[in-house]
């Protein structure tokens, strides 16, 4: 649920008189035309003692610079254990520059660990709406439960965001993992479903495809606007990540798929980046440097139970090999999905971790099934390029990293596929070196069908696939000592709003235990 202040919080002046600095533009002052925090309010990236808080100064969002005067402003907020705000804990301001767009990213700390609060700001006389936030537990901590969701893929021309709306109001969800596609830079009015085939747009993106960075901030503000996508990001804390189509579709490292020289390529990657940054409840080592890279990867432990490894696979990667597309595989097959640097620090945190599992949370399918069916069927078998299948190199070292691992309780949690899978990760030698949760788009290929045509031939031909089905909605995930639990959340439709959410599969794994079950 969002939490909404009272009327007597909204009246009762609980944020201190703002310090002003030089050169910053007196909230009173603005004059607003309207409310400045109409794209809402995130919280994220927990430590903990603390958290980041996000919002962005917005009162006309989809005009240029959102409606805001050319100057930095001041931004008051505060953060209470309450959702009434009757006990205020820590409370500051922030300036919101003009060169972020309005966005505020405030470095919350010196709380207590293992604990939800609430927070909420204040400007130009105007307090936003509440959301909630939580501190990590602290080390060596002994956790019984941890509870999350992972999302993403959000076409908003394909579909209302209803599977958003259901995910805020779940209960006691540690945090949400967004593994990425924000937005999307097609240009209007291009909707596609899952076989690739044109669907109607229920609504319409403004400005045609993002190349700079008031594109990209056009996109992301339009986006942002959607009040379900607001409802789920004010009830829950967020660990997020991109994917291409933050950039552009299946970009990799300096290299896009219109052969774009790679000077060229990377002012546009900078602008996109900056403006997911500004879009974000990241902190501000996530700001893009100079060069315009965002070195983004993070890890981030529950106590003794659950450490997460949030992953980049977009910013290191090689180019897809064979030309991109789903196809047999070609030679040679030697490119990186993370980067050598990236996997040391992965074989790192693997190393040092005494949690009972372990989360590889990132953005592509790990699994590679053969994609073979009775419509596209060849001699060899078909691979999707764009996933860990086009490089089988790199995925057999993650799996030998897997396998080298001393609890192991390894699982994936993936995006990307527009789809739910759920699958074993299997080695050359036969071994279940972990299992990966594929969660489906929350409105990206349309409505879907409960299965997919083709996908019962690629369940035959693929052993580990275990279940696979084509609607929208998010993974609900359940960790405690002794399992690993799966629930596909669904809903039957996107192209029209309010459809219920049901579960359409549960699957599991047993502490200690490879391979996946039907829960």
């Amino acid at each position: 649920m969002i939490y909404r202040p009272s009327r007597r919080a909204l009246l009762g002046g609980l944020v201190a008189a703002p310090v002003f600095l030089p050169g910053l533009a007196r909230a009173a002052e603005l004059g607003f035309a309207d409310f400045p925090f109409t794209l809402g309010v995130s919280a994220g990236d927990a430590l903990p003692d603390g958290f980041v808080l996000w919002t962005r100064l917005a009162p006309d969002p989809l005009a240029p610079h959102g409606g805001m005067p050319m100057a930095p402003v001041p931004v008051n907020w505060e953060v209470a254990e309450d959702d009434g705000f009757r006990t205020i804990v820590a409370k500051g301001q922030e300036t919101a520059w003009p060169e972020l767009g309005h966005s505020v990213h405030a470095e919350v700390s010196g709380l207590k660990p293992g604990r939800p609060y609430w927070y909420r700001f204040r400007c130009g006389g105007e307090l936003s709406l509440a959301g909630r936030a939580a501190t990590l537990p602290a080390p060596g901590t002994t956790v019984d439960r941890v509870r999350f969701a992972a999302a993403g893929c959000q076409h908003f021309e394909s579909g209302y965001y209803t599977a958003y709306r259901h995910l805020a109001e779940e209960n006691d969800l540690d945090f949400v993992f967004h593994y990425g596609d924000y937005i999307y830079e097609y240009s209007a009015g291009v909707a596609l479903n899952g076989l690739h085939q044109p669907i109607d747009p229920v609504r319409r993106y403004l400005g045609r495809e993002p190349y700079s960075l008031d594109d990209y901030r056009l996109r992301y503000a339009q986006t942002t606007l959607d009040s379900d996508m607001q409802a789920a990001r004010a009830a829950h804390p967020w660990f997020v990540s991109y994917d291409d189509h933050e950039v552009q579709n299946n970009w990799t490292g300096d290299t896009d798929k219109d052969d774009t020289p790679a000077a060229l390529f990377r002012l546009r990657r900078a602008a996109a980046l900056q403006a997911w940054y500004e879009h974000m409840p990241v902190r501000r080592s996530a700001m893009p440097d100079a060069t315009g890279l965002v070195e983004f990867r993070r890890r981030f432990d529950y106590g003794t139970l659950l450490r997460g490894h949030l992953l980049n696979t977009r910013l290191y990667r090689s180019d897809q090999p064979c030309g991109d597309g789903f196809k047999p595989l070609c030679t040679p097959m030697t490119g990186d999905v993370l980067g050598r640097p990236q996997e040391a620090w992965l074989d790192q945190g693997l190393a040092t971790s005494r949690q009972r599992w372990q989360l590889i949370a990132q953005q592509v399918m790990v699994a590679a099934p053969d994609r073979r069916t009775p419509e596209h069927d060849g001699p060899q078998p078909t691979f999707n390029m764009d996933s860990w299948a086009g490089y089988p190199l790199a995925q057999r070292r993650l799996f030998d990293r897997f396998a080298a691992h001393r609890p192991g309780n390894i699982v994936v949690v993936t995006g990307d596929e527009h789809q739910n899978w759920a699958n074993d990760l299997v080695r050359d030698d036969g071994r279940i070196v972990a299992s990966e949760f594929v969660a489906t788009s929350i409105s990206s290929g349309g409505d879907g069908y409960d299965t997919r045509p083709g996908n019962d031939e690629i369940m035959r031909h693929n052993s580990f696939v275990k279940w696979t089905n084509d609607r929208r909605g998010y993974l609900l995930t359940e960790v405690t000592p002794d399992a690993w639990t799966g629930d596909f959340r669904t809903v039957a439709a996107v192209s029209t709003a309010g459809a219920p959410v049901r579960t359409a599969a549960r699957w599991q794994v047993a502490a200690g235990q490879a391979g996946l079950r039907a829960g």
